[in-house]
Order: structure tokens, then sequence, then C-alpha cells
């Protein structure tokens, strides 16, 4: 949101439709025509100490009015001592035309920012109608002190203050209803994953299940799948306090368990921050865009129960940069020695720089260069997270900058949103243009989210190779499957960390890359969604995949099939006709949707999660991704990661939901795969998918084991951590 100065003229019929609303009553001129709103705009517009200002959504939609005066010219000046640093401020939300959630909180912190935005504002004054219970719940919210009750001309008010110190430490998201929404629904998801993977065994008692101080009411399902329900919870609501009593049990080494609680602490600090802001019901998402589901996503990763821990992040940080704060952020951009860095790609380096930031930003950065004394011929340009930046590269990295081998510029034109991976951002400004991944040297579950550029070499190649096999196939096309390519891969490696030969953190934090975008591939009447969105529930408890099925008229079973068709058939086709495995969790992948339908699904980040498990001629820039294993891992690529990890979380919420049983779920699943072999009899055989049970990988055992890193990548298979069998739910 921004605010614009307000032209009455223009924007009379707006502004006197929203004051003259019966929402509106306490601005004081529900009886006022045209003329008297006019007149009244106009005399603010000519008082040098009052100005007018009109609020606009991020699209540039009207949203609110906003004034912002100095009370020492005001009817204030009576009622109370004004300080220098003073500034009033007023605020109208427009009535809505369209339900949509915490609109007002988000007006609210938009007029504060642009009010301290003058670092002459030291204290904010309000004068709200007494009888204005909302207006003053969100003012306290913000930071605002009731100081007494004031009669002025036309009212009686709450004279309220909030300072500038104030603001910057409100937290109304850490009120003790939006955390015990957190720690239940926390506790819910560790005892049913931690029962999952066999590391605690709830006992039943009554009609429900305890396990120590707790007892709770759940649902069991194939795989070993618990769906607990938090609002049974009983017993002490303390996540943190659960999990160090099971610090022996769920076996988290005694120097790493500070580390993983402060996971667990930030989890909940994003889950409490979600609940308040977040207010998307499912069937609001059901007609909405792309980043606009990205955003309301209140889940990560459905396995993992430290999942959103994000340590590094301070709390403003989390208002500007995380996925669910909405907020469009312009990245920084840096010139990198071409002597000391590089850059991988299938186009020339110079068009890719002239697509991504055009003639005039290139040519400006050109002349910012020269005015150094540099030649920009010795030089490329590469995109970093603001957060990294101001956090790392200015201070981890000062050697380099003062030397000019790293030489900031300025931030880019385009707007971006984070995605759900944190350090992807989605070009809202040119939709058709590329994702950037961007290093960040936060910690989010299991790993320091960098970027190695050594690493990065192959990318590029690694993608065309994989999108050159897919594009070839005639299965896969006829299903609609398709990757997202990274096209272009940048780094800096001539800093002091990379020169000691030895990789670490130090040696991922200046590092970028791009993928493309899948708005250029859309047909007529095509939208996107994450597919991580299928298992997100809203607040209230309603679950976005429930509403979409009943808004697109399909049968439960038909929507289902469907699904499966453009997500599993594929998946398995890769793993039997090429033995190439993705890692198809909910993030990764991207759906296409066709009347609430999924009809296709694009793969991504290719370049670090792809595995060929087979002894095929390889070009030598793509001979990375070979693994040698057994078929027993082969066929884990799906029991694992498509079976274990996605589908079972599905079905519990098909089933919980009254939509679709889970046997006949997995049923569908069953046909779906067995309708891949009857097509293809000569792979039916290659890997035995039907067998009666399979080895229980589990994703929590490998974060409580080491909190830092949980997965070798350059050796995940022999990371994994077993813990028995798992009955196959499609087994024959």
């Amino acid at each position: 949101m921004r605010l614009v100065p307000l032209d009455i003229d223009r924007d009379l019929g707006l502004v006197h439709a929203w004051v003259t609303h019966p929402r509106s009553h306490f601005w004081g001129m529900q009886d006022a025509g045209p003329d008297r709103v006019r007149a009244e705009y106009r005399r603010i517009a000519e008082n040098p100490h009052h100005h007018a200002w009109l609020g606009l959504d991020d699209d540039g939609t009207p949203l609110f009015l906003a004034e912002t005066y100095d009370p020492a010219h005001s009817e204030l000046a009576a009622h109370y001592p004004v300080r220098p640093g003073d500034l009033g401020m007023h605020v109208l939300v427009a009535p809505p035309t369209t339900p949509r959630s915490g609109v007002t909180s988000a007006v609210m912190r938009t007029v504060l920012d642009f009010c301290f935005a003058d670092p002459r504002v030291e204290r904010v004054v309000v004068e709200p109608d007494v009888r204005n219970a909302a207006i003053a719940r969100k003012n306290a919210e913000a930071g605002f002190v009731e100081e007494r009750q004031i009669e002025l001309h036309d009212k009686v008010a709450r004279l309220s203050f909030c300072t500038r110190g104030a603001y910057e430490m409100s937290t109304p998201h850490l009120s003790p209803a939006a955390i015990e929404h957190a720690h239940r629904r926390l506790i819910a998801k560790a005892l049913a994953e931690f029962s999952h993977e066999r590391l605690i065994e709830p006992v039943p008692d009554g009609d429900g299940y305890r396990f120590g101080e707790l007892t709770f009411r759940a649902r069991r399902f194939p795989l070993e799948h618990w769906v607990v329900d938090p609002h049974s919870l009983r017993g002490p609501l303390d996540a943190l306090g659960f999990i160090a009593g099971l610090r022996e049990t769920l076996g988290i080494p005694e120097k790493l368990l500070g580390t993983y609680l402060e996971e667990i602490s930030a989890t909940l600090a994003g889950a409490a921050w979600k609940h308040h802001h977040r207010r998307e019901t499912a069937e609001e998402l059901v007609h909405a865009d792309f980043q606009a589901i990205e955003a309301a996503m209140t889940e990560g990763h459905p396995g993992f129960v430290a999942n959103n821990g994000r340590i590094g992040f301070g709390l403003r940080d989390h208002e500007a940069y995380a996925p669910e704060a909405g907020r469009p952020v312009r990245l920084r951009w840096v010139a990198i020695r071409k002597s000391e860095s590089l850059f991988v790609s299938a186009r020339p380096e110079e068009d890719h720089y002239r697509d991504e930031l055009g003639d005039e930003t290139l040519d400006r950065f050109e002349r910012k260069l020269r005015s150094e004394g540099l030649d920009p011929g010795d030089y490329r340009y590469l995109p970093v997270h603001p957060w990294q930046w101001e956090h790392k590269i200015a201070v981890t990295f000062a050697p380099d900058v003062a030397r000019r081998a790293i030489v900031p510029l300025d931030a880019g034109l385009d707007r971006y949103r984070a995605q759900q991976s944190i350090r992807t951002f989605f070009n809202v400004d040119r939709p058709d243009r590329d994702y950037v991944k961007t290093a960040i040297a936060v910690q989010n579950m299991g790993f320091l989210r960098g970027l190695s550029p050594r690493y990065m070499r192959a990318t590029p190649p690694i993608n065309e190779w994989v999108a050159e096999l897919v594009s070839g196939d005639d299965e896969l096309r006829a299903c609609g499957f398709g990757v997202l390519r990274e096209r272009a891969a940048i780094g800096y490696t001539g800093d002091a960390y990379h020169r000691t030969g030895t990789s670490s953190a130090y040696t991922k934090m200046l590092a970028a890359l791009w993928r493309e975008s899948p708005v250029p591939m859309l047909a007529a009447g095509e939208r996107l969604s994450t597919m991580a969105s299928l298992l997100h529930r809203d607040r209230w408890g309603d679950a976005l995949v429930t509403a979409l099925i009943k808004a697109s008229g399909q049968t439960p079973a038909g929507w289902v099939a469907a699904y499966l068709r453009a997500y599993l058939r594929p998946v398995v086709h890769c793993l039997l006709a090429h033995d190439l495995a993705f890692m198809p969790h909910g993030e990764n992948l991207i759906l296409v949707l066709e009347n609430h339908v999924p009809r296709r699904v694009f793969m991504k980040d290719i370049g670090e999660e792809v595995a060929v498990m087979n002894d095929r001629p390889l070009p030598p820039a793509v001979a990375r991704i070979r693994i040698d294993v057994t078929d027993e891992i082969k066929e884990l690529a799906l029991f694992t990661d498509v079976f274990d990890g996605f589908l079972r979380h599905l079905a519990g919420i098909l089933d919980v939901d009254g939509v679709l049983p889970a046997d006949e779920f997995w049923g569908l699943v069953r046909d779906c795969v067995r309708g891949h072999a009857a097509d293809h009899p000569a792979l039916a055989g290659r890997l035995d998918l039907f067998r009666p049970t399979f080895r229980h990988s589990c994703l929590n055992r490998l974060q409580l084991r080491d909190t830092l890193q949980m997965v070798d990548l350059t050796d995940q298979a022999g990371s994994l951590i077993f813990a028995g069998t798992l009955d196959n739910p499609i087994a024959s």
C-alpha cells in the first residue's frame, strides 16, 4: 500500500461515497452533500498544517483515506501540551465491496509507517470518538496509549499517543489468544508426526488418546497417519516445554537443543502472526490469484514440526520479507568483478541483464561504476536480498566492498513478492519475467538458506537437460507435465572464505539464480496455485481443497482422479521410464487449475533436487545428479516423497472433512498407478510399486539429529534415517 496526495476534484465521488457510508458515521459527515465534502477537503488543501492522503492498494486501487496534521495548529492544542515531533492522524478505511480480511490492521501499519518515515516525528496523536470501540482496539494493537478523554467541538474523544518506540515494539500478534492457537496446532502436529515416525506412542484413553499429561482426540489413517484435533487438547499447552521434556526420546543432541527450541519458538511466533493478520477464508482463496494464495499459506512443510523457523529474521524483517506479509520488495543490486565470480547461462550474459534490468537501469549502473573510476566491462550484476545486504554483505564481506570487488549499486525498479521458500521472489510488476532466487543466511527447517556459486555451475545445464528430456517424452507431454528451468546462475567467489578451499556457510552468501515464470505458459481460463495450498486450512479450520472440489462441480473422486493424472502419473512415469526422481513436495509443485480442477503441473527446484538413478550417459556438466542406489531406494522416490510426504496428508484432510474416505482416495491412487502400467506394459515391472510394505524414512528424525544441516546434499540417500516399515496403501 502507499499514500498519495488527495486530489478532491479527481477523487470527489470516491471520497463522498466513503465519508457518507453508514460504516463511516464516526467521520461526522453522514449527511454531507458533494459540495460540502469538496469544500472541506479544499480547506484542508489550503491549510499548510493539515494534509489529506489517498491510500492505494498495491495494484493502485483506492483503499483508504488518511489525514495528517500539526496538533499545535489544531483544536488539540488547548487540551494537552504539544511537543515538538507530534503529528496528528486520522484514517478511514473504504467500505468493503468484496470481503477482505486483515485490511484495517494493514492500513493502520501503512499509515503509521508513513508517519514515522519522517525522522522529525516522534509521536503520533489520535482523538477517536469514545464510542468507536473498534478503532480503539486497532490503536492499542499499534502501540497507542490512551491518556484521557477530552471534549472536542463535535465529540467526546480518547486522546491517545503512540511513540516511535512503542510502535516499533508493538506485537499485536503475540496475544494470549493467538499464541494459544499456535501452541495448540504445533503440539497437535508434534503428536501426529512424532507418532507417525514412531518416536512416541500415545495410548488409548476413553474416546481419545493420552500422552503424558496431554489428552486429545485423533483419527488414524493408512500410512500410520494421525490427524489430531487441536481443539480437543487438554493439558499443558506449552510446545517448548513439550519438546524439551522429550529431548532424550526425540534424540536431540544436547548441544543442539537450544537451536531446535529456537526454531520451534520462531515457528510459534510465525503461526501467531499469521493467525492475527491472515484472515482469508478457504472460500475466498478458491478465487484468489497465484500470489494471494502464496501469501495466505498458514503452514510450512506438512511433515516437519519445526517448519517455519527463519532464525535471523527480526520482527520488522518478518513483516517486510516473509511471504505471508505479502509486501513488495525491491532487490538490491551489486556489481561483482568478473575475474572473481562466475555466470552460467545458455544465453549471452548481456542479453540476460538487459531482459531483467532494462537498458535504462543498465545504463545507470554503468554510470555508477564509471563515477568511481571503474570499468563496467570488468563487472557483472548480481541481485541481493535486502536483508542479506544489510546483515551480511556489508559486514561479512566488508573488505571486498572496500576494494571494489563488490560494488553496491541501487535497488532495482521491479517489485517482487517472497515465495514460501523465503529466498525466492516472484516479479509482481512483470509476472512474465523470471523468479529470482537469492542467498540468505537465515536458518530455516534444518538449513542455512545459502547458495553455493560452485555448486550452481551445473544448475543451468542440468535444467536444460531435464527440460529437454521432459519435452521429448510423449507421455509427459500428454499429461501436461513441465519443468520451470533455472536458466542462469551467478555467484561471487573472490572472498577469503572461498580462498580457504573449504566449503562452509560463508561460501554460500553471495549468489543468485533465475528460474522461468509459469505465467507465460498459461492458456486462457487457466490459473496457478502452489500445490502446498491443497493442505491449507484457514484460521477457522476450513480446508481449501474441500472448497475447491465444491466450487468445481466435480465429484470428489473425479476431482482427485484429475489431480492424480496431473501430478502422480508424470512422477511415476519419470521414475519408471527414466530413473528420474524429483523432490515433488507441495512447495515444489505449481498446479495449473481450470475451473478449480488441477489439469497439469510445473515442477521446480530442479538444480538441487533432481536425481538420475541409472548409468545412462550424461553430459559432463550434468553428471552431478547421478546417484547409485538400489531399486528399493528408487521406489522410495514414490513411497516416501509422494505417498508419505504429501498424499497421506491430503487423504486425511478429505476424509476428516467428509469429502472422500481415505480408502477410496488410496484406491484412486492405485488406479492411477495401474493405469500407467496398463498403458506402458514394458515399464510395469521395473520397480515393485505394489509391494506390501516399504521402509519408513523419517524426516523429523533427520532434523532432530542435526538441526543445522539435516542432510548432506552430496549424499542425500546416505543421510536417510529409517524406522521399520509402513504398509503400502496401494499394495495389490
